[in-house]
């Protein structure tokens, strides 16, 4: 079973973010990138299915610019067999990134399908659903437990809000994954050097015929208000006065 894996280069989630001065996006000039932490658990998941002789073999995509071939690097060094990236300097959003990913699953052939849930930089959570839309697959979304109790079938346990949430899908299967699925593992120094020697296949939107021009707008962006201080009370009374009459919440 080949086992097709999602990867996002994002800032790293412990870099400070700067908005630019026209308001138009966020600053990444040398800003420090990284993997999108929940497509590294995707990753991990994926390299501990091969692991467990579930898959034969993981194949790491990232779509952007040429800087997104070192995070399938980092994909490769973990574990993954081979990396395909998709070259583009447009600004993706979830449409064109599930359509793209549609192409390359009708091309690779996958059983499964691994995506973070979510990437930290746009919080959209929603690449992982409209792709099994487009394939008309399974879903397993916020996934903290996979398992694969026979080859035409999987049970992905799900984080909802009121507790845990199994559910039993039919491969072929789109899989995303929530924080408490894994520990990604670090990549070791010889892994690190065996990952420069495999293959990482380039192509464009425009070699799969894919449009990928943005639907969405961003009119602004500002960061939030800065958090003003707190204040002791001496009383309940006090508290109730200003949560009525300064906050207006009760």
């Amino acid at each position: 079973m080949r086992v097709l894996v999602g990867i996002k280069r994002v800032i790293d989630y412990a870099a400070k973010i700067r908005v630019k001065p026209d308001g138009s996006g966020v600053d990444k000039a040398n800003v420090k990138m990284s993997m999108n932490p929940f497509c590294e658990i995707a990753v991990e998941e994926a390299i501990r299915l091969k692991e467990a002789g579930v898959a034969k073999e993981v194949v790491a995509v990232s779509m952007g610019p040429q800087a997104c071939q070192d995070t399938i690097r980092t994909a490769l060094a973990m574990g993954a067999d081979r990396g395909i990236h998709v070259a583009t300097d447009v600004d993706l959003q979830p449409l064109a990134v599930a359509k793209l990913f549609e192409t390359l699953v009708k091309k690779e052939d996958p059983r499964v399908v691994l995506l973070g849930k979510q990437a930290i930089d746009d919080d959209c959570n929603q690449t992982g659903q409209m792709l099994a839309a487009f394939l008309n697959w399974s879903q397993g979304t916020f996934a903290s437990k996979v398992t694969f109790p026979s080859e035409e079938q999987v049970e992905v346990t799900r984080e909802v809000d009121g507790g845990l949430e199994t559910v039993a899908l039919k491969l072929p299967s789109v899989i995303t994954t929530d924080l408490r699925l894994n520990e990604p593992r670090y990549a070791t120094l010889p892994n690190i050097m065996k990952a420069k020697k495999k293959k990482i296949e380039k192509v464009t939107p425009e070699d799969l015929g894919v449009d990928v021009a943005p639907q969405i707008e961003v009119v602004s962006v500002k960061e939030p208000e800065p958090r003003k201080g707190g204040a002791i009370l001496e009383s309940v009374d006090e508290l109730v006065d200003k949560l009525k009459n300064e906050a207006g919440v009760i």
